[in-house]
């Protein structure tokens, strides 16, 4: 259905509580779509719980980079001021203006920074070569196709046109490769200084950059020091 046919006969929208994304009542599809678009949300949050308990600065790094990203966004709306398509058809939104779209810059600065951790900064650390490339294709797939469904799921949700969404896709992808870089060449070389600070220290932040791959690393510390204190108990036991 064209966007001129869907605002001059709108639905009645319902909207997800807390959220309030709307969708048009009765369409199952619209439904699944409105929450497929809060998946931006759902990542802040994992940051956030990410930060609280691992307290990595290249993680911390990575969610500055969503921020500031975010505020790139309110930039560009206000420079612009493109409304949104179907003006007034949603009565929850806070933004009246849609270029670039938040949510489409957003989930993009985050799938991109992701490609390119994924393949350049993760490093081989066994001779599983294949299965390891496997894994990382694999979870390029899924994070692509997250990004294609949140952008596609605020054009069908009359939040944003078309082109907002993909000027919103162009944008968060351009600034997620120069973050990632800035990330890379500028910060991460300054990260052992900022790991030895005292208020580091003592909020036990960490630089795990130079770990090729960090959930090995983890898998195989926990696992000896488990059997090493599995082997103590052992020994008072006996």
């Amino acid at each position: 259905m064209a966007l001129e046919e869907q605002c001059s006969a709108p639905p009645r929208w319902r909207s997800i509580s807390v959220t309030h994304v709307e969708f048009a009542e009765d369409d199952l599809t619209g439904e699944v779509l409105a929450y497929i678009s809060l998946l931006p949300v759902f990542i802040l949050v994992g940051f956030v719980t990410l930060i609280v308990f691992k307290r990595e600065l290249h993680t911390i790094s990575f969610f500055g980079g969503l921020i500031l990203n975010d505020g790139v966004n309110w930039v560009l709306k206000n420079i612009l001021r493109e409304p949104r398509p179907c003006a007034g058809a949603h009565t929850t939104v806070h933004n009246e203006y849609g270029m670039p779209s938040n949510h489409s810059q957003l989930i993009w600065f985050f799938v991109v920074y992701f490609f390119l951790f994924l393949y350049l900064r993760m490093h081989q650390t066994n001779n599983a070569r294949c299965v390891d490339l496997l894994w990382r294709h694999i979870l390029s797939i899924i994070l692509l196709g997250m990004a294609l469904s949140v952008s596609y799921s605020r054009v069908y949700l009359l939040y944003h046109t078309w082109s907002q969404v993909f000027y919103g896709a162009v944008a968060g992808s351009t600034f997620g490769i120069i973050w990632f870089f800035f990330t890379q060449e500028v910060l991460t070389p300054l990260f052992p200084r900022i790991a030895a600070w005292p208020i580091s220290e003592y909020f036990l932040v960490r630089d795990t950059s130079l770990i090729p791959n960090i959930l090995w690393f983890e898998y195989t510390v926990t696992r000896s020091e488990a059997r090493n204190r599995q082997r103590k108990l052992g020994t008072k036991l006996q």
